[in-house]
Order: C-alpha cells, then sequence, then structure tokens
C-alpha cells in the first residue's frame, strides 16, 4: 500500500511514530508539508497554504492508494485532489479551536474519519474510527528514579511537579500551574519545584518522567495528549483537568487523579507527592503503543482502499 501524508506538523513526535510504525508494516509513505514555520508567537499564514496547494495536486497524480490529511487545516487540501480516497485525522485542537468548523466540514466528505477519543468522537457528531496516538514504550518505560534525578542534575531531597510543554503556549495554561504548585507548597513539607519541558528532545523526555513525582496537565484544550500516555509508560503519576481523553487513559491508573477544580486540583496534587509512590500506569499501557494504534490505522487504510477499488 502506498500513502501520501499531509501534514501541518511533519516533525511532530507522534505523526513520526504513526509514520515509522506503518512503514514497519510494509505501508509505503510520502509525507507533504505545509509550508512555512509556527513558533509560540505565530502560525502559518494563508499565504502558505496556497502555496501548499499546487504542491499536493501535484504529488496526488503519483501512484498512491489513498490520501491521508494529518491534523484538520490540510483536510480541504486532500479533498481537493479529484482521484484519491481520503483519511482524515484530527488531533484535538483542529476540532475544538477556532477553526474546527473546517474539520467539521471536511470531515462529511472523507472516506473515513479518524479521531483522538470517544470526547472528540461525540464533538463531530459523525461515524468516525477512535484510534488515539500511540507512544514508544521502548523508549518510555520505568528507570531508577536517582539515577534520573542525577543526571538531570535535580535537588534530590525535593520534589519535582513536571509541567510537559513550554510555559508560553497559552492553551497549555502555565500560570494555572504555577498557581496549584505555589500552594501545594504550604502542603508538603520537601521544596516543591516546578519543572518545564521547555525546547527538550523528545528522546530525552524519558529521563523528566522518572525523575519527576507527579506530572500536571493544566490545559484549556486537548484531544488525547501524548505526555500523559508517556507518563503511564513511566509509571509517573498525573494529575490533570478533565480533557480530551485523560479521564479514559487513567482509568484503573493510581496514583492518578483527574480533577474538576484548583481546590481538587492542589489536594490531588499534595497527596500524591507527599504519598511518594510511583503508579501502575505501566499496567495500563498495552493500549496506547504504537503497534496497536498503526494496527487500527492500516485496517482503516484497508477498508478505505478497497472500497475503492
Amino acid at each position: 500500500m502506498n500513502v501520501l501524508n499531509l501534514t501541518s506538523k511533519e516533525n511532530s513526535p507522534p505523526f513520526e511514530l504513526q509514520v515509522e510504525a506503518l512503514e514497519d508494516r510494509g505501508v509505503e509513505c510520502t509525507t507533504v508539508s505545509v509550508p512555512g514555520t509556527v513558533t509560540a508567537d505565530s502560525s502559518r499564514s494563508v499565504i502558505d497554504y496556497l502555496r501548499f496547494h499546487p504542491t499536493v495536486l501535484k504529488e496526488s497524480l503519483g501512484s498512491y492508494d489513498l490520501v491521508h490529511a494529518n491534523y484538520g487545516l490540510t483536510a480541504p487540501f486532500a479533498l481537493a485532489q479529484p482521484r484519491l480516497p481520503v483519511v482524515l485525522s484530527l488531533w484535538g485542537t483542529d476540532l475544538d479551536g477556532d477553526l474546527g468548523w473546517i474539520s467539521e466540514f471536511c470531515a462529511n466528505f472523507c472516506d473515513a474519519t479518524i479521531v483522538m477519543s470517544e470526547g472528540m468522537k461525540r464533538d463531530l457528531g459523525a461515524d468516525c474510527h477512535v484510534i488515539p496516538h500511540g507512544i514508544d514504550l521502548d523508549l518510555f518505560e520505568p528507570m531508577a528514579r536517582s539515577e534520573a534525578i542525577d543526571r538531570l542534575g535535580w535537588e534530590p531531597d525535593a520534589k519535582h511537579v513536571l509541567f510537559p510543554y513550554k510555559a508560553e503556549r497559552t492553551v497549555k495554561n502555565y500560570p494555572r500551574a504555577e498557581r496549584i504548585v505555589e500552594d501545594v507548597r504550604e502542603d508538603v513539607s520537601e521544596p516543591v519545584y516546578l519543572r518545564t519541558a521547555r525546547d527538550v528532545p523528545h528522546e530525552e523526555m524519558p529521563l523528566y518522567m522518572n525523575a519527576a513525582d507527579c506530572l500536571l496537565l493544566t490545559s484549556e484544550r486537548e484531544g488525547s495528549p501524548n505526555v500523559v500516555k508517556e507518563a503511564m509508560a513511566c509509571n509517573l503519576p498525573v494529575v490533570s483537568v478533565d480533557v480530551g481523553d485523560v479521564r479514559e487513559r487513567l482509568e484503573g491508573v493510581t496514583p492518578s487523579e483527574v480533577c474538576r477544580n484548583d481546590r481538587e486540583l492542589r489536594l490531588a496534587l499534595s497527596a500524591i507527592l507527599n504519598r511518594g509512590e510511583r503508579s501502575n500506569g505501566r499496567d495500563h499501557a498495552d493500549e496506547i503503543s504504537t503497534d496497536r494504534m498503526a494496527d487500527r490505522i492500516h485496517d482503516v487504510y484497508r477498508d478505505v482502499a478497497g472500497r475503492a477499488d
């Protein structure tokens, strides 16, 4: 099978893992990415997307079985080519953000749509496949916390709360995380540090997951946040607001907590830090592996390509 991938996030680790896992199953993947760059303060322009259109049209004339539009804003360009069936993957912010209407509209015309969570499926209100991004269980695995702390140079006699994003990413709500941790310092006898993952290469994130005492997620919106699944794979407890599929992912994972407000976040984080135990998240990680994800996407491909024959 030969698949043309369209994406606006070619360097995204979840997308790279998806392509790698599908290629391991014999799927030939070619990727065309939207030109231009994205920073914390700016996104791609209309001009960038206009430049994307002729590139997609030209590439779609090749010997592909289907087009896979990864992220909602690439869907119009996948549908604009005249000859190939289209699979659309929605990642979260492309459905519940300001331009979510584009994703909803385009999903009506795609041959199959993939979403990250049951909540996204309800929001879309259409027939679709729930296939969350998978994680590399060989990369994200438990290791001795003392070794991870030593390699990062963190203080060993303190508690470390991991905010797994850049602080300036507005949608991730770092000020709320700061506020919660500041309050928690009154409840915990050891010093409590809030650690961010600014410019941390993906392959080094397991060190942070294993050195931290808890992952704190305060995002305003999420689809199926990989950081929660990566924390699970490292047995790192998670305290999170109720976004995306976090509640579903953390079912049976302890200690971990999904919270409705700041008071619950503070109480849950304080309890986990004082308890000082790792979670049983690794026991629940099989469903979130890249192998499981790739098998299910491959099934979608075969179904769509078979209907097109």
